[in-house]
């Protein structure tokens, strides 16, 4: 490609050093949709005569066909995904393969191979994401009556029902698809014609280009278009959040399915065994999940450390943004499309959760308040409570079952109804402030997701 400068050849090593074919193959039919809107352009421009033109894209569309039914291999010779597709379509049609290349830089083809592509695949991940929270949906609204356990400090604190805890994750999933869609918008404009970096002397038309690509405009300035990554920084930045997502919710999986817990059966396909314990089973699903939001976190950092001291324009350096984000994509949706299925599939065990949440006395909130709501100052309510607790653990007892006339001896605004305010579905039911822990609450959340996602 560059023998007209150089005397001697590549070493080998130095050539496979620098070739990227081996990873950027997978943009192949990007850099075709790239390349064919670009020979479009150049004969509506009368830059190339038509007739070469429709050659071009002829033999590009014969490459694209072939290479998706297998009928063409890459060759791994070739220094990357560009240069294979000028050969093989050089190869094809003569020397107007050869011209395809005018008014063009790999620099810039390569920056609009990436955001094509990079489009393609927020767009399916979306829908995995999508996916991920019917699963959580259909899971909260089937358990939106499960008595259950809040947490904080990883304590029980307060009463709530097993499908308010899941809708926390949904309204998260909301917000990462938000964070994806918004990432898109941004990068969803055209490098292409900003050539090696300075523009070109040729009369391109690169609205036209953006158009017939499904660009909203196209890069403001030539620089700019080829020297950056920032889309792929802040796309890999909302897929890191999206797996801090997920992998919270698998370690809360993790915990669940424990005996020390046993809030969740997991389903046997989303589960492994031991090759020595015979009662072994393991959430090994979840767990990968979990172990593998440190790789999309190490693929941000590695992209993020790579361009912060790139002089502009290009570098070679920037060929390390493919595998990075390339990771970091495979990473996200091969989790995505084990999770989704494995809380699907999940088993809530209400009678464990119940009684789990019966011995925490995560309802002392609720009995200040019953104490608060008949005149006593909460912070006196609360001392109370703390003192009746206190006596519940030393002899055993929890506060449904913590006698009347012992109640008494704290305070004569004790009265018999205080157990029917105290116990777990009072407690539940009556949080119905807007987003709390209530079934009529929850289902109210299930359905406005609904909504959100069938958007």
């Amino acid at each position: 490609m560059w023998a007209g400068r150089f005397q001697k050849t590549l070493d080998q090593k130095a050539d496979d050093f620098n070739s990227s074919i081996r990873f950027d193959h997978r943009m192949y039919a990007q850099d075709i949709q790239g390349s064919m809107a670009h020979a479009a352009m150049l004969g509506r421009q009368g830059i190339l005569p038509q007739a070469e033109v429709d050659k071009i894209i002829d033999g590009l569309e014969s490459i694209l066909r072939d290479l998706n039914e297998g009928k063409l291999a890459f060759d791994m010779q070739a220094e990357d995904i560009h240069m294979f597709i000028e050969a093989e379509l050089t190869k094809r049609i003569g020397e107007a393969g050869k011209r395809l290349h005018t008014a063009r830089s790999r620099n810039d083809q390569v920056a609009v191979d990436i955001r094509l592509y990079l489009r393609d695949e927020a767009e399916e991940i979306v829908s995995l994401v999508k996916d991920a929270a019917w699963a959580i949906v259909e899971q909260a609204e089937q358990n939106a009556e499960v008595i259950a356990s809040g947490y904080t400090h990883l304590q029980r604190a307060q009463p709530i029902s097993f499908g308010h805890h899941l809708m926390a994750y949904a309204m998260m999933l909301l917000r990462d698809i938000g964070r994806i869609e918004d990432a898109v918008k941004r990068m969803n404009v055209s490098p292409l014609g900003s050539c090696a970096l300075a523009g070109t002397t040729y009369p391109t038309d690169r609205a036209f280009t953006a158009q017939k690509l499904g660009f909203d405009g196209v890069m403001q300035n030539s620089i700019d278009g080829v020297s950056d990554r920032d889309f792929c920084v802040e796309l890999m930045s909302a897929f890191a959040i999206l797996m801090m997502h997920l992998s919270r919710l698998s370690e809360e999986i993790v915990l669940w399915s424990s005996w020390e817990f046993k809030f969740v059966e997991l389903d046997d396909s989303y589960t492994t065994g031991s090759s020595i314990m015979p009662q072994k089973k393991n959430p090994d699903m979840a767990e990968l999940i979990r172990g593998k939001t440190g790789r999309v976190y190490g693929d941000l950092m590695a992209l993020l450390t790579t361009l912060k001291g790139l002089p502009l324009a290009y570098n070679k350096d920037m060929q390390e943004d493919k595998e990075a984000i390339f990771d970091c994509i495979d990473t996200v949706k091969m989790c995505l499309e084990v999770l989704a299925p494995m809380v699907r599939t999940m088993k809530v065990l209400g009678a464990n959760t119940y009684r789990a949440a019966q011995k925490g006395f995560i309802n002392a909130t609720d009995l200040a308040d019953y104490l608060a709501k008949k005149g006593m100052p909460f912070r006196s309510a609360y001392k109370i409570v703390g003192q009746i607790v206190a006596e519940c653990i030393e002899k055993e007892l929890v506060l449904d079952t913590f006698p009347l006339n012992e109640y008494r001896k704290y305070s004569e605004l004790f009265e018999e109804d205080l157990y029917n305010e105290i116990s777990l579905e009072t407690c539940v039911n009556k949080r119905n402030s807007e987003g709390g822990a209530s079934p009529k609450s929850v289902l109210g959340q299930v359905e406005w997701v609904k909504k959100e996602l069938t958007k």
